[in-house]
């Protein structure tokens, strides 16, 4: 009985000593700071989604920007709120400012602070850095200005750190392993228009299905969707495929038929297409023949085998795909870009309004525990932050990503978006922040590599890198300077 009592007078000592009228100002602060980092956001990293679908002139930047708007809602709505627990409570170990927590509602002030300010500077300098990181460097910083580098999670700050590597480099294997399937079933067949809309049920339903899974698989608690069964679940899952399967066959497969034949030109024969493509006509082959007699063919090394194979399974660079094949893509591409930006809408919004939600749980609940779920008010906030952000200053960093690394056409960009999109929800349904920018960047460079004539513009790339590891000490350094500035004026 004595060690509840004494409990529940340091609680009662604690809520005294919080007067939520000195911490108003904060309060109001935090929030216009919140929607300045959801507006640096929208302009750099949503930019980077819908980069390759611009880049690769399927849709034009209006178009991108408001299938973002709707995605990017609906992501953070569904999807989004197991990452943005793992940021506010993940990276510094909030009990230690339990006796305090004016402390940690302070130190939200100066993380929103320093990731909007580093954001804008970026975008200024058209760099796609990762809010990701500057929240978790923003973290850092406000926590080693109060508490030293006493509380700080380093297992979880590894596992991030270690996801910034990972991220980039799985999203490169999955899309560069999707392009390859493309090629083989698709791109190298004698109709590749034929092939692609033969294919094109599967994809809906594999492209549907994922999306459900991961949208009702250990779902949202705000929507009650963590109360259907794992047997429910399936059905559901197996359903939606089905229904977009359906609908690609019998709705979209005509029309897209019928718009290629629309503009379809007949193509004109090329001179000597036999002799260039080493097949040979029957007169040549004879003068050949009566000329010289065929050397025995050399037996062939294993050094050759392999190379033989791997020259059959790498796409061929040199091939320009007809006009027909790029608007099947095109249709196909519109349709991965909304994926990739319902995965960013699922990782990155929940990181952005991450600081905004404990900001507001501590403000209401005098407390450091934040053990409600995160307000679907917060969510929408951040969303129309981005919203703004992007349709205001977006242009600046979507050709970066888009136009400028490597070339992109519909093909390439869209086994870049699903394979990026894929990467980022499965982070965010084990409530891994990982980097969407990342995401896009390595499978940007991972396609780019196997692909495109041109390659990677690798000064570019270069330049990319550099803002990601300057992005962390900027955004800690920034958000301290902003601490120290704090905890002088009202600590």
């Amino acid at each position: 009985m004595d060690t509840t009592t004494a409990l529940l007078s340091d609680i009662t000592t604690t809520v005294a000593n919080f007067d939520q009228s000195s911490v108003l100002w904060a309060l109001i602060v935090g929030i216009i700071l919140a929607f300045l980092l959801g507006a640096g956001m929208g302009a750099n990293d949503v930019s980077n989604a819908f980069g390759t679908s611009v880049g690769s002139g399927v849709v034009t930047i209006v178009q991108a920007y408001i299938m973002a708007s709707i995605f990017e809602t609906l992501g953070s709505v569904l999807v989004g709120w197991s990452v943005t627990d793992t940021m506010r409570k993940g990276v510094v170990d909030t009990t230690q400012y339990a006796d305090d927590p004016k402390e940690l509602l302070l130190g939200q002030v100066a993380i929103l602070g320093g990731c909007a300010a580093w954001l804008m500077i970026a975008t200024v300098f058209h760099m796609p850095v990762s809010t990701t990181h500057s929240l978790v460097g923003a973290t850092i910083g406000f926590s080693v200005v109060l508490r030293g580098f006493n509380g700080i999670q380093w297992m979880v700050i590894v596992k991030i750190v270690a996801s910034w590597f990972i991220s980039p480099i799985l999203s490169g294997i999955i899309s560069s392993i999707i392009y390859i399937l493309v090629d083989h079933t698709v791109l190298r067949t004698a109709n590749p228009v034929k092939s692609g809309l033969r294919i094109l049920p599967v994809f809906y339903f594999v492209c549907l299905a994922f999306n459900a899974l991961m949208i009702f698989w250990d779902g949202s608690k705000l929507l009650k969707f963590d109360q259907i069964p794992a047997w429910g679940i399936v059905i559901i899952v197996i359903g939606v495929g089905l229904l977009a399967a359906a609908f690609a066959h019998f709705v979209l497969k005509p029309r897209i038929r019928a718009k290629i034949q629309d503009s379809e030109v007949p193509p004109t024969p090329p001179i000597f297409s036999d002799i260039e493509s080493g097949r040979g006509t029957t007169e040549l082959k004879e003068f050949a023949e009566g000329e010289t007699q065929p050397l025995p063919p050399k037996p062939e090394s294993e050094p050759g085998k392999i190379r033989k194979f791997f020259m059959w399974l790498m796409p061929d660079r040199t091939r320009v795909d007809s006009r027909s094949t790029t608007q099947l893509f095109s249709t196909i591409q519109v349709f991965t870009a909304c994926f990739a930006g319902f995965a960013h809408g699922a990782n990155d919004v929940s990181n952005a309004v991450a600081p905004l939600a404990a900001l507001i749980s501590i403000y209401r609940y005098k407390s450091t525990e934040q053990k409600e779920s995160v307000p679907i008010y917060v969510l929408l906030y951040g969303v129309l932050a981005i919203c703004v952000g992007l349709w205001c200053l977006g242009h600046r960093v979507i050709k970066t990503v888009g136009q400028k690394m490597s070339e992109i056409n519909p093909a390439s960009g869209f086994t870049i978006e699903f394979g990026a999109a894929m990467t980022a929800l499965l982070a965010s349904k084990i409530g891994l922040p990982i980097s969407t920018t990342h995401c896009l960047v390595g499978s940007v460079v991972a396609v780019g590599s196997i692909r495109s004539g041109e390659g990677i513009k690798w000064s570019i790339f270069r330049n990319i890198v550099i803002s990601w590891v300057v992005t962390v000490p900027v955004a800690g350094l920034i958000s301290a300077g902003i601490m120290l500035l704090i905890k002088w004026i009202a600590l």
